[in-house]
């Protein structure tokens, strides 16, 4: 089979730009987030005791079962390439992946929890006329209550957020890069560098003034009524703006940076 890497972490914090570069080298597979995700919980649903018949599928049973969904979703990938996955669930499942690829590798992209509201909101004002999925299509809210949505537990901030903590201070916490948001767009080739050291694979040379976007992203964000939620420039850049957000809002999820503190890190973790 391929190589199989993953890509997770926090929303809005590079994933898709990550993603777009990777895929310039040949030897690699990358895009925004996929079914598997989805289609390895159905497994893990269905092969589970809810169901009578599960007491003819043990452990291996679902091993290989769990083990198809990559190599069914993944089949033209040749066994030297490598194909990296993305799902902020990933790191929910970090010991299920040591099981099924021991050398897999999970690139974790992390930012400001205040600029990742932000960068939400910004969206939905730019967006006026259209109701987005990621608040249900509910024509109401403020900004703080859509705040609220987002990093309650089950909000699309709050579930990546606590799964990445999870995995962080896990016995696997070595399979995971934390990849800032801002050394990605600041510094993009060392970035990728640091990606490759970390995966064990040559460096590529990479063009970060020449990215090709796809037309699944558009088609996805225009379905989910959020234009512009995986739209990527051609080239990589930096900027600085004012934060859309309330400064007390701002400011109480910008507290929420603890991979910031290098005492509060494992010693196994890679950040860049």
């Amino acid at each position: 089979m391929h190589k199989q890497h993953f890509i997770s972490g926090l929303p809005r914090s590079g994933s898709t730009l990550l993603s777009l570069l990777l895929r310039q080298n040949p030897s690699f597979i990358a895009g925004m987030t996929s079914p598997v995700g989805h289609l390895f919980n159905s497994v893990l649903t269905e092969t589970s005791m809810r169901h009578e018949d599960a007491i003819f599928i043990n452990n291996d049973v679902r091993q290989r079962l769990l083990y198809s969904v990559f190599t069914s979703y993944y089949p033209d990938v040749p066994k030297n390439n490598t194909a990296f996955d993305t799902n902020r669930m990933w790191t929910t499942k970090l010991s299920a992946i040591d099981k099924l690829f021991p050398q897999a590798k999970v690139i974790c992209c992390v930012r400001n929890p205040g600029w990742i509201l932000d960068s939400i909101e910004k969206l939905v004002r730019d967006n006026p006329y259209e109701l987005s999925g990621i608040f249900n299509f509910e024509p109401g809210g403020t900004v703080y209550s859509r705040a609220d949505g987002l990093s309650s537990p089950n909000g699309m901030l709050g579930f990546a957020f606590n799964a990445l903590k999870e995995a962080v201070f896990s016995p696997n916490a070595n399979k995971l890069l934390l990849l800032r948001y801002e050394t990605l767009v600041k510094s993009p080739m060392q970035s990728l560098e640091a990606v490759h050291q970390f995966i064990d694979e040559p460096m590529f040379d990479y063009n970060p003034n020449k990215i090709d976007s796809c037309h699944e992203m558009e088609e996805f964000d225009r379905r989910l009524g959020t234009p512009g939620l995986h739209y990527v420039k051609n080239r990589v850049e930096a900027k600085t703006r004012q934060s859309l957000l309330p400064p007390d809002l701002f400011n109480r999820h910008q507290q929420e940076i603890f991979w910031e503190s290098p005492q509060a890190l494992p010693a196994d973790i890679t950040l860049v």
